[in-house]
């Protein structure tokens, strides 16, 4: 399981390159196989589209059961929204664990590689939420949400709008406007890493004024997050 970090060759670690390098087969999303298609040309390539994640998993599985080397990729963290949890699901139903060596090599994230964009925002404690309700009831995302607001939690949103899901953003802003300052620091990378990267330092009152999409990551602040110039802290609380 190889992460792929947010898409930058220089931001793969030395790890994942060499995984890569020795892999007889990569299988992934072909959006993240895209990604890296310069460094596996001389791979046997296994992709699908959305929504095909067992299938995905399964013929990793498949074929490292066949005996092959297999790379696994997955944008961000494999553990962190990935495939990583599936793939072990699988592998313990199918009775295969002990039988496939697995080996899941880390990634940056969206939550941190869009933090470095933004300055240092997460400096105190944060909460990762996605807005998806795909795999999760919205009315559990309302209620994370809902807690960690009321927490004082610096929160990052994966997922949060896409062109059926448009709702989900507006009711996240107002649940935190419901514990948080309308002038609360608020971030919004979109590829961050990526080409036509965008970086937005605005606020919870003006957040809807600008794009949202499935491509975006939303940081809200804590009461303590300060806007520093061109970036957002969160002090860490050293006397200075």
């Amino acid at each position: 399981m190889v992460g792929l970090g947010p898409g930058s060759a220089d931001l793969l670690s030395p790890r994942a390159m060499k995984a890569l390098r020795e892999a007889r087969v990569v299988v992934g999303y072909k959006t993240y196989i895209e990604i890296i298609r310069d460094l596996i040309r001389d791979k046997k390539v296994i992709s699908t589209g959305m929504t095909r994640e067992v299938e995905r998993c399964a013929a990793a599985i498949d074929q490292a059961a066949a005996g092959m080397d297999v790379a696994f990729v997955s944008s961000g963290d494999p553990g962190v929204y990935g495939m990583a949890g599936l793939v072990l699901e699988m592998l313990h139903k199918d009775g295969l664990e002990g039988k496939i060596d697995v080996e899941i090599i880390p990634g940056i994230t969206s939550a941190t590689a869009s933090a470095a964009k933004l300055g240092a925002p997460l400096m105190h404690d944060f909460a990762v939420i996605s807005l998806s309700d795909l795999l999760t009831p919205w009315e559990v995302i309302e209620k994370r949400l809902e807690a960690a607001a009321q927490g004082d939690f610096v929160v990052v949103m994966y997922n949060p709008a896409s062109h059926k899901r448009v709702d989900h953003i507006k009711r996240a802003r107002e649940i935190m406007k419901g514990h948080k300052s309308g002038s609360t620091p608020v971030g919004i990378v979109r590829n961050a890493d990526r080409e036509d990267e965008s970086i937005i330092v605005t606020d919870l009152d003006s957040m809807l004024d600008f794009s949202i999409d499935m491509l975006s990551t939303v940081i809200i602040g804590s009461s303590g997050t300060r806007k520093l110039g061109k970036f957002m802290v969160t002090p860490r609380g050293y006397s200075i």
